[in-house]
């Protein structure tokens, strides 16, 4: 690793990442890497990246990249001109990692494919993301998450059975791929450490997807069964669903297990229901769902949501109230653990961003900033990593190759 230990915290301080993708996966990779320490440098095409127009705003910022690109220097270039590209050629060999989430093929028509930028820098790791990854008959096509979601078989088992297929209201798949992508990537540092190589991991949006259908895979093999939309339900473990309660309101409740089945029908005072051969193991509540199901709506349906709630916990039965963000908010769990964190930001003061997961015992990490404007770091980044001058990179910028921030002022 190259250094600048001295203004990061947490365990990967030291680690220099570049990261040279959109929207929400390779940004969300080089996010973790940047909340647990390493230096992230973004680099975003000057007219400003795509995801700052997404979402919500306030005061004109994009809240959501102020949320994705935090801790991270920011820098505009333009990866469509020489100069730009030649830019990001010299800066490479400062970092240890760089993170990229173009369509295949687009670095090598640049001139930085992995055997280019790696030529001089056999260390280097090179994390690239797309839809369908760098090989195979899909691999030129344009993906996106939800597309992998939909070729992967997860989006044929979300939703209610009498619907069309759901989704979760969020790119749950890139998140995912973003994970797979900075995973691989400190397994790669690992591994650089004996070898003192670097590699590239290859992450695909549709396999990130199909890494959470591993549990029908086996089933479908041996058994030929092919699973179907469930609804709020789990397949294969019951009880395992949401429940009515007074005021038109729901409960979770997991107790699939054999040993917390039995906790919750004590705590229905049916403690019968754990005997009956229909329900006294797991095969046998998956062969009667519809009929438990029934017997436990029943009860639940006698209870106010908050009053259930607290039984349920007492009784060390795992259930939960569906939350809201604003619940969220207000919720002690959540503050213990700082996972809402008030965060500085130059352009509207600070800024309420979702807390560091995981936590380390010695070195965590800490949000220092919000994603910044376009180009905020241009010249810092330019100056320190390639001692360009100012002349230089007035002339840059100048011929459009790079953007930076005007000089606040004080």
């Amino acid at each position: 690793m190259n250094g600048d230990t001295n203004d990061a915290l947490g365990p990967l301080a030291g680690c220099r990442v570049l990261e040279l993708g959109s929207t929400v996966a390779a940004p969300f990779c080089g996010r973790l890497f940047a909340d647990l320490g390493a230096k992230v440098v973004n680099v975003e095409r000057p007219e400003g990246d795509s995801l700052r127009s997404l979402g919500r705003h306030y005061k004109g910022k994009s809240l959501w990249w102020a949320s994705i690109h935090r801790n991270k220097e920011t820098i505009a270039i333009n990866l469509k001109s020489d100069a730009g590209r030649d830019i990001v050629r010299r800066l490479i060999p400062h970092f240890d990692i760089v993170i990229e989430n173009f369509k295949p093929g687009t670095l090598e028509k640049w001139g930085l494919g992995y055997e280019d930028i790696a030529r001089d820098h056999p260390g280097l790791i090179l994390v690239r993301i797309s839809g369908f990854g760098q090989t195979g008959p899909y691999s030129g096509r344009a993906g996106y998450g939800i597309i992998g979601e939909s070729l992967s078989g997860i989006r044929s088992i979300t939703g209610e059975p009498d619907r069309p297929p759901s989704r979760v209201a969020t790119p749950m798949t890139d998140y995912v791929a973003g994970m797979y992508g900075a995973f691989g990537a400190a397994a790669a540092l690992h591994e650089r450490t004996r070898t003192g190589r670097g590699q590239v991991v290859d992450v695909a949006l549709y396999e990130a997807a199909f890494s959470m259908m591993e549990s029908f895979v086996p089933a479908f093999d041996k058994l030929g069964l092919v699973p179907t939309r469930v609804g709020s339900r789990l397949h294969g473990h019951v009880p395992n669903s949401l429940f009515p309660v007074k005021e038109e309101e729901w409960i979770h409740i997991a107790a699939g297990n054999t040993s917390t089945f039995r906790r919750l029908a004590a705590a229905m005072d049916q403690p019968e229901l754990a005997e009956n051969p229909r329900f006294a193991e797991s095969p046998e509540r998956l062969e009667n769902e519809e009929e438990l199901v029934a017997v436990i709506s029943r009860w639940t349906e006698t209870w106010t949501l908050g009053d259930l709630y607290e039984y349920l916990v007492e009784k060390d039965i795992p259930a939960g109230p569906i939350y809201t963000v604003a619940d969220v908010f207000t919720d002690p769990q959540f503050a213990a653990r700082e996972m809402i964190v008030d965060v500085p930001d130059e352009e509207i003061g600070s800024l309420k961003l979702s807390g560091i997961a995981p936590k380390f015992s010695r070195t965590p990490g800490a949000l220092r900033w919000t994603g910044q404007s376009i180009g905020h770091d241009t010249r810092t980044v330019l100056t320190r990593d390639l001692g360009l001058s100012d002349a230089e990179l007035d002339a840059l910028e100048a011929e459009s190759a790079i953007a930076s921030a005007p000089a606040r002022e004080d």
